[in-house]
């Protein structure tokens, strides 16, 4: 069994659900409290072990590149100002030489296109996968809780969570077969299944363990959905072939690809902050008291 030493992180998406903010500004950038969205799901690569991080962009997207670099005049401006908290925060989060690659994904062709584009970076070996809209939440990250599962049991891994049975339309939907270490044999993957034929509700979340073998399956998969090359089509054709397990996540995932989601997951990130839960949790309730009382008067 190998160890999982790279990530793949896909930033080429248009970022359409968020247009007109998207227009000029990749989605990825998009702020959750203080940090774009990207730089949560970085965090929780190397949390989980990762050593090297593959960033498949598109055009447009440079200002991603650009963050996880040295800002030689911003630092010079805090030193000067003696802003140290500031400055040592940037130096935490940035990347040391030589972990991280930027590969072009040229024209949108779907998730499972984006994955195979870091196929030779990723060479033989397994490697975790991390949809960045989804911004894991409480406790620790999702990928390492995947990670520990795989550690018991080799071949594929998937991050689930549950969803409303009546919603199982919305989502990738897996099929629960044996308990397995903190999780269970994946006996089947829907994509967007009615809740009178979907296997369950759990559904897949935006984190993977996937072997090498998915980019050979990637290479010659014919598109699907949206006319573009799915990544769950190539893993429904994987796990004939290999097994694939489920971990449920214990926290909580936030997809800020959705304008919903992305509240929440403001909202969420500020009150788990001692400088920020107390302001923000009056302003939300005197605004839930607004709204209230405007409900009555009407």
């Amino acid at each position: 069994m190998k160890k999982i030493r790279k990530a793949v992180i896909p930033v080429a998406g248009l970022g359409t659900r968020f247009l007109p903010a998207t227009k000029s500004m990749p989605k990825e950038m998009l702020p959750v409290v203080d940090r774009p969205v990207v730089q949560y799901a970085v965090e929780e690569a190397f949390e989980a072990g990762i050593e090297h991080i593959v960033f498949v962009t598109g055009r447009n997207k440079a200002v991603i590149e650009d963050y996880f670099d040295l800002h030689p005049e911003l630092i010079g401006t805090l030193e000067q100002t003696g802003k140290k908290t500031q400055l040592e925060t940037l130096e935490s989060m940035l990347p040391v030489a030589g972990a991280t690659s930027f590969i072009r994904q040229q024209s949108p062709q779907g998730l499972g296109h984006a994955v195979w584009c870091a196929r030779e970076v990723i060479g033989n070996e397994p490697f975790a996968l991390l949809l960045p809209d989804m911004v894991s939440f409480g406790g620790r990250g999702c990928l390492a809780e995947i990670t520990d599962l795989y550690a018991q049991t080799g071949g594929n891994v998937i991050a689930v969570e549950r969803c409303d049975p009546t919603e199982t339309n919305k989502y990738g939907i897996v099929g629960r077969g044996a308990d397995i270490g903190g999780g269970f044999e994946v006996t089947a993957m829907v994509e967007k299944p009615a809740p009178a034929n979907a296997p369950s509700n759990f559904y897949i979340n935006g984190r993977y363990i996937l072997q090498p073998e998915i980019f050979q399956l990637l290479g010659n998969q014919q598109r699907g959905a949206g006319n573009e090359i799915q990544l769950t089509d190539a893993m429904v054709r994987l796990s004939q072939e290999q097994p694939f397990f489920a971990q449920p996540f214990k926290g909580r995932m936030f997809d800020c690809g959705s304008k919903e989601g992305f509240i929440q997951a403001n909202i969420a990130f500020a009150l788990a902050r001692d400088d920020m839960k107390g302001p923000v949790f009056e302003m939300l309730r005197e605004f839930v008291r607004t709204h209230e009382r405007q409900e009555e008067a009407a």
